[in-house]
This record gives C-alpha cells, sequence and structure tokens, in this order.
C-alpha cells in the first residue's frame, strides 16, 4: 500500500484487551482484534453478546478497560447508523427539518438550509430514495424508512468511518439493496466500515473480515475461514439451549 493511498484510506481500528462492566456484570471481557484501514468488517454473535455495547465504547458512550485505538490518515469524519432511533413521533418535524438539524451544527434549523448544506442533503436522499419524502413528517416514516434517513445524515459530510448498528432492520429488499450499494461504493473509496450484522449470508458476501463476539470474542478473521457451518451451529444453538 503506497503512502498516498494510507492518508486518504479510512482509519484501522484495534480493540486491545476491551472490558466492561455495567452494575457488576460483566458485559465484555478480554476483547482483542483489529479492523484493518479501508476494509468492511463485520460483528457478529447471539443476542445479549455485547455487540452493541462494543459499538457504545468505540464511540465513547460507555466507560471501558483495555484502549480502543482508531488511527486516522488525514481525515477523521466518521458517521454512524443506530440500530433504531429514539424519536417523539409528535414532534413536528420533517424529514427536511431532521437532516438541517444534524447537518448543520452551527446554524439552527428554523433559519433554512444554507445553499451547499441544501445541495449535499438533497444529493444523499436521492442516494437512499428518500427526496421525495422529504416534506414527510419524521415520525410518520416506517422503519425502513428511518433507517434509509440515518442512512443518509451518516453520510454527511463523507465519512471515512462509517459504524452501523444492524443497519437492514425494518429495510425492504429495495432499501436493503440501495443500503449495500451504498456501503460498497464507501468500502471501493477507501472507507473503513464497521457493521454489526445478524445475516451471515451477507456477511460471506460483503465483509473481509468478521469477529463473533459472545462476551468475549471467539473468533475473529477472513469470513470464508472462520464462518464454518460447525461453528456457527455450536455458538448460535448453545446459546439457544443456555436461554
Amino acid at each position: 500500500m503506497t503512502m498516498g493511498k494510507h492518508l486518504n484510506s479510512g482509519p484501522s481500528i484495534h480493540f486491545e484487551n476491551v472490558g466492561l462492566k455495567l452494575g457488576g456484570n460483566s458485559i465484555l471481557h478480554g476483547v482483542n482484534f483489529s479492523v484493518e484501514q479501508g476494509t468492511i468488517h463485520c460483528i457478529i454473535g447471539p443476542n445479549g453478546g455485547g455487540k452493541t455495547s462494543l459499538i457504545r465504547c468505540l464511540l465513547g458512550q460507555m466507560p471501558h478497560t483495555g484502549s480502543i485505538r482508531i488511527c486516522w490518515g488525514n481525515d477523521s469524519t466518521m458517521g454512524y447508523v443506530p440500530q433504531s432511533l429514539d424519536f417523539d413521533d409528535t414532534l413536528p418535524m420533517t424529514v427536511r427539518d431532521f437532516m438541517a438539524m444534524v447537518g448543520q451544527r452551527y446554524r439552527p434549523a428554523f433559519m433554512g438550509l444554507k445553499r451547499d448544506t441544501k445541495t449535499i442533503i438533497h444529493d444523499v436522499l436521492k442516494r437512499v430514495g428518500m427526496f421525495t419524502k422529504m416534506d414527510r413528517p419524521f415520525g410518520s416514516l416506517s422503519g425502513g424508512e428511518r433507517q434509509r434517513v440515518l442512512l443518509a445524515q451518516a453520510l454527511m459530510p463523507k465519512p471515512k468511518l462509517l459504524v452501523l448498528d444492524e443497519p437492514a432492520t425494518g429495510l425492504d429488499r429495495s432499501g436493503s439493496a440501495i443500503m449495500y450499494e451504498i456501503i460498497k461504493d464507501l468500502s471501493a473509496s477507501g472507507t473503513t466500515i464497521l457493521i454489526i450484522h445478524h445475516d451471515l449470508g451477507v456477511v460471506r458476501e460483503i465483509a473481509c473480515g468478521v469477529t463473533c463476539l459472545n462476551r468475549e470474542m471467539l473468533f475473529s478473521g477472513d469470513p470464508m475461514v472462520e464462518l464454518t457451518p460447525e461453528r456457527i451451529l455450536n455458538i448460535f444453538s448453545s446459546t439457544a439451549k443456555a436461554a
């Protein structure tokens, strides 16, 4: 890899002996793995295994032990798509208002959009197929439509690191196709992408690396090597029996 490509690519991420305790309960213990720069890396594992908690540690939302190092190049722009958004559906806020609120940090949304911001918002909403619904109340959107808008806001400005927590939740086939096309395009341009995902078929198709968590790291590596039928059956069947 040339130095120029290194500087223009997204960061590498290094989780080193990461642990998390909440209320005396161990949520994560001794998590060690790395995400290579400019790659798509998926985190999998059973429900309650600590996947979202690890992402929140990465985002600085939870105190943790160990260290998480993000090795940026010349651009530290990050985008984040949560699994869902805690939103008051009664608020009189349109999709346009929501995008203005997240897209203009230093300008109140009621003052209207700057011309360049307006262009960016229109472009990202077109990209996720929500441009024609800009004036719909955000609270009236379906779960899949909300996910499309959340993906759109994560694209402004274009991120060098994109973190997604089960982004396909609620998406129909068309929405999923749009999302994966965007993910692949960003990866091709050097963005590092970290995704919590439950569909192992998709993980095999799009990921360069995969890490399995169940409060601790069970394995990490090449999906084509690590995701053997026997291993997956053991992980998820044992979890189901324990539940």
